[in-house]
């Protein structure tokens, strides 16, 4: 089985339904135009002895930050180089952020330039944000999913959401550290490990794991090591390392943010999101990042949940098959809090059964082999250009890249036929569809009169594997601390093209609540892993089925 817990000595995601799948195997309105929410106050200040503590940008939000460089009180160049710095101080401790942008410094300053000549590009002008590794970049960054056979080859172009941040003004920071592949390789992984970035690290407790697979980026905002960052989620790869890491994350609709330029899992369920200290940094971001001129700040304003009707499905919050009821205490607090600003709640059944089944799996599996060929045919100065080439490479450099876990995953994608209209494929997918979309979220929603706004749960149980396999938009926001300082999220989901709505909920939520807290680096950084075997020609096994390995990560 898995050899790490999600939550060393904290809480699991159910650990009886892992023993039933082994057996089943200011910026300012005059500045940057639509105003901004009152109550954006001084940035707080923390001394913790690492680079940067005590800092005016310091947990700072993105208008707080635009509003100090419209004062003259702070520039790109210096926020840039104060981030930098921090990288320096705390990655060699948390491996969140896998490379930095040598251009970073010099593209700040140009920014900075624009701003005194009254050129400013948009709401994230002049803010450093962290990619992801697995969203290419043109520039002298690798773009390599963490994986040792992509680097030094060299993508097209930027992926169109870094074409669009760009433009929108952002710096471009560096790349953050992921579970290599997105964690689609083989079972057994390490969340947050990849062979170019190691062991990304939790920074509330570093017994917990992070998550994946986007763990840099849930792990570097929440630390001050960017203003904000971008992941990417195929089945809760934001929602996971966000709620471990005390990061808003979201995870929008498929078609939203467009994936050209992303290395793939699957098109059908793959999408880029923002991760943030908070719901406006997300907003802003998503806006920049969004195709078609998006605009969300009109969702940061306060009394959105006046006469909401929130869907509640009471399995996630009390079962400990699909939900988590070791945070009942702290979901009680917020369910009454929602109730408090004007929501209602409904009881609401949904059926995650299909989740138990193989067909996500197959899609995934069947899209991979198709879509990673054809992305790396892409790139330039790379010697890989199938998947058939990636397993050999592993293979070739195993103690480099599967000392821990293997290449289970891409051998399974390498079997199926490569044709997406095979009808193991196509009726796998229809089923996905029919049990996510129309007998689940829509059901759901549609099953009361007037229908339901959006459903939720604790982040941690399985009610954002409904929004992933769907393509619906999906949200985690901090919520609260255990008594040992690991984070609770707490999860919305919407149907398609809803995350306007999901952000002004959760911004009315998280005003209210106002729980996220920075980091205070508690508890030992775990001992490596043991060796697993398999470059020795012994491999451990790792216990279980197939079946059971991949529905224990869902965290793709």
């Amino acid at each position: 089985m898995n050899a790490r817990p999600p939550r060393l000595g904290v809480r699991t995601r159910g650990f009886t339904r892992r023993e039933f799948l082994g057996a089943t195997a200011l910026g300012g309105a005059a500045v940057l135009g639509g105003g901004w929410p009152a109550g954006l106050g001084a940035a707080p200040r923390r001394v913790l002895g690492f680079s940067g503590d005590g800092e005016p940008w310091m947990d700072a939000t993105i208008p707080q930050l635009q509003a100090m460089m419209q004062m003259g009180q702070l520039t790109s160049r210096a926020l840039t180089q104060g981030y930098l710095a921090r990288i320096a101080s705390l990655n060699p401790l948390l491996h969140a952020v896998i490379e930095t942008n040598p251009q970073a410094v010099a593209i700040a300053v140009q920014r900075d330039n624009e701003r005194r000549a009254g050129r400013l590009r948009g709401p994230l002008h002049g803010i450093p944000v962290l990619l992801k590794d697995n969203i290419a970049t043109a520039d002298t960054m690798q773009t390599t999913a963490g994986s040792l056979a992509l680097v030094n080859s060299r993508v097209p172009s930027d992926a169109p959401l870094v074409a669009r941040l760009r433009a929108a003004g952002a710096v471009i920071l560096g790349k953050a550290n992921l579970s290599e592949w997105a964690n689609f390789r083989g079972f057994g992984s390490y969340d947050g490990w990849s062979a170019r970035g190691g062991f990304t690290r939790c920074p509330y407790q570093f017994a917990n794991s992070p998550l994946g697979s986007s763990a840099g980026s849930a792990v570097a905002p929440p630390a001050n090591l960017c203003a904000v960052a971008v992941g990417t989620e195929t089945d809760g790869s934001i929602m996971a390392p966000a709620d471990h890491n005390s990061a808003f994350g979201l995870k929008p609709t498929v078609g939203l943010v467009s994936g050209q330029g992303v290395i793939p899992i699957a098109r059908s369920q793959d999408t880029a999101g923002p991760m943030a200290r908070n719901v406006t940094d997300a907003a802003l971001t998503l806006g920049a990042m969004a195709t078609g001129n998006q605009d969300y700040r009109g969702a940061l304003v306060r009394g959105a949940l006046n006469g909401a009707r929130i869907g509640v499905d009471w399995k996630y919050f009390l079962d400990p098959f699909w939900g988590n009821p070791d945070t009942f205490p702290w979901m009680q607090e917020v369910l009454a809090a929602l109730q408090s600003l004007g929501a209602t709640l409904v009881d609401v059944e949904t059926d995650p059964s299909f989740l138990l089944e193989l067909d996500e799996l197959t899609v995934l599996l069947y899209e991979f082999k198709v879509q990673i060929a054809e992305y790396l045919s892409t790139l330039r100065h790379a010697e890989a250009r199938t998947l058939s080439d990636l397993i050999a490479f592993n293979s070739s450099h195993c103690w480099q890249e599967m000392k821990y876990f293997g290449q289970e995953l891409f051998e399974w994608a390498e079997t199926t036929s490569g044709d997406l209209t095979d009808p193991e494929y196509t009726e796998a997918r229809a089923r996905c569809i029919l049990g996510a979309r129309i007998n689940g979220i829509d059901a759901a929603l549609n099953s009361t009169d007037p229908p339901l706004d959006v459903l939720v749960a604790p982040t941690w149980a399985w009610l954002y594997s409904f929004a992933a396999v769907a393509g619906y938009p999906s949200t985690s926001l901090p919520v609260g601390f255990y008594d040992d300082g690991s984070p609770i999220g707490f999860c919305m989901v919407g149907s398609a093209w809803q995350e306007q709505k999901l952000l002004a909920f959760n911004y009315d939520l998280e005003q209210e609540l106002n729980a996220q807290r920075p980091p205070q680096f508690l508890g030992t950084v775990p001992d490596e892993p043991p060796d697993a075997g398999i470059c020795s020609g012994k491999p451990k096994m790792h216990g279980g089925t197939g079946k059971i390995h991949w529905r224990n990560k869902r965290i793709l």
